[in-house]
């Protein structure tokens, strides 16, 4: 009888992303690292929105090979959600047209792609054209479904293993990276896509968010709009993209030649259970799911070379954050650097995760820390080592991803630099 070894080893072969600061995840960081802003001055008080500032996509990015009737079919944080896709499969596997089941059998092949809010702009459309004239737009029905991304790069690629679609508000991205780890790792799987979208644009979308007073009060100094960690942040930028990664077990991915950009090491993923918006005050759940990732990675505290944190620019996330970080690192929270890259982003909601994967893994790469943004004056209260003087070098091994959403969800993720030369020799 086959001994298998579990759990497996997960690494990355290929990643995509789409967003207001670039069509592909190559054109976000290098916009990152010339201090480009996604976002800009948009006054929408017209329509009763308060906030000044979006970062919102003024085209998409193309879908070769995907029919028009199909296109139809997709509310717009899918198609995202797909580009995204195609852009993490080609690099994955050298070609958009050869997917993963080229490689390995189609029933291996899995996907998770979420969203925090899925067509929410669709539908209001499609309900105002039916309250208006009686007819509903012809394909709501999948306008509406929240797994329609799943469902097309299911498809388009024969992935017929393990599928899911969670929502879970901010955290999205990192849950789906997270639970396509664990499923890999558990040998139910060889590859996984996995990542998240959003887009909510219309107004009345951005009304419903607005209205909660959690978005960006600045009017007029985009320098004020996003600035986590600083004395004068005043709420969040949303932002709208999407970004996905492709998740191979490693010894598979080493056997087929893969060019293996980095390795999942640990996962944590803990709830508040406390309020709807609000972190939890005693911050346990947030310091247990940081703890959960760097335990299942192996690491101590100390080894942790970089995080990138959530950092919204929000009064109470990002004090809570910074409390937590103390809390589960102790002192050497102090000596690890940590910056946010909505700062440049805006928040991609349930793409954030996701999207901040993929800078860990080209922090990795390039050995680069970017900077926070717009942290001129740090509230006292926000004490730790933000990067606030320019993106960094530095030798990076393991880093940090940190998500917090709506509802009390909070995942984290651990990335490492992998050489497998390196580990051969040792």
């Amino acid at each position: 009888m086959d001994k298998e070894i579990y759990p497996k080893r997960v690494v990355v072969t290929g990643y995509g992303a789409v967003t207001a600061l670039g069509m592909n995840a190559q054109q976000n960081w290098q916009a990152i690292m010339e201090y480009r802003l996604a976002y800009r001055y948009q006054d929408k008080s017209a329509a009763g929105i308060r906030s000044r500032f979006f970062a919102l996509m003024d085209q998409e990015p193309p879908l070769d090979g995907i029919s028009p009737s199909t296109r139809r079919r997709l509310p717009r944080f899918a198609r995202l959600a797909l580009a995204a896709a195609t852009e993490a499969v080609e690099m994955a596997f050298s070609s958009s047209s050869v997917g993963p089941a080229h490689f390995y059998p189609s029933l291996d092949c899995g996907v998770i792609i979420g969203s925090g809010w899925g067509g929410q702009d669709e539908i209001l459309l499609n309900n105002a054209d039916y309250l208006r004239s009686g007819l509903g737009q012809l394909f709501g029905a999948f306008h509406s479904m929240p797994n329609i991304a799943t469902a097309i790069c299911s498809q388009r690629w024969l992935l017929r293993g393990y599928q899911n679609s969670p929502a879970a508000a901010c955290a999205t991205g990192s849950i789906a990276i997270g639970d396509a780890f664990e499923v890999i790792r558990s040998g139910r799987a060889s590859v996984m896509l996995a990542g998240a979208a959003e887009s909510l644009s219309g107004n009345g979308t951005l009304w419903n968010i607005d209205v909660l007073r959690v978005l960006a009060q600045e009017q007029h100094d985009i320098t004020k709009a996003s600035c986590p960690f600083s004395r004068d942040r005043n709420g969040f930028v949303l932002a709208e993209g999407a970004a996905v990664l492709c998740l191979e077990e490693r010894d598979a991915a080493l056997a087929r030649g893969a060019a293996i950009l980095g390795e999942i090491k640990g996962y944590g993923n803990c709830s508040d259970a406390f309020d709807l918006t609000v972190p939890a005050e005693d911050k346990q759940a947030r310091v247990k799911s940081i703890c959960q990732a760097l335990d299942q990675a192996g690491l101590r505290n100390h080894e942790v070379d970089y995080i990138n944190a959530h950092g919204t620019s929000t009064l109470l996330n990002d004090l809570n954050e910074t409390e937590a970080i103390k809390l589960a690192l102790g002192q050497d929270a102090y000596h690890t650097p940590l910056s946010s890259t909505k700062s440049y982003t805006g928040h991609l909601i349930a793409a954030s995760g996701s999207f901040e994967s993929i800078i860990c893994l080209l922090a990795l790469q390039q050995q680069i820390m970017p900077a926070t943004c717009h942290l001129n004056e740090a509230d006292p209260a926000c004490d730790l080592d933000y990067i606030r003087e320019g993106h960094r070098h530095g030798r990076l091994r393991n880093v940090m991803n940190l998500s917090f959403g709506f509802g009390g969800a909070n995942a984290v993720l651990v990335f490492g630099k992998h050489d497998h030369d390196i580990e051969d020799k040792e």
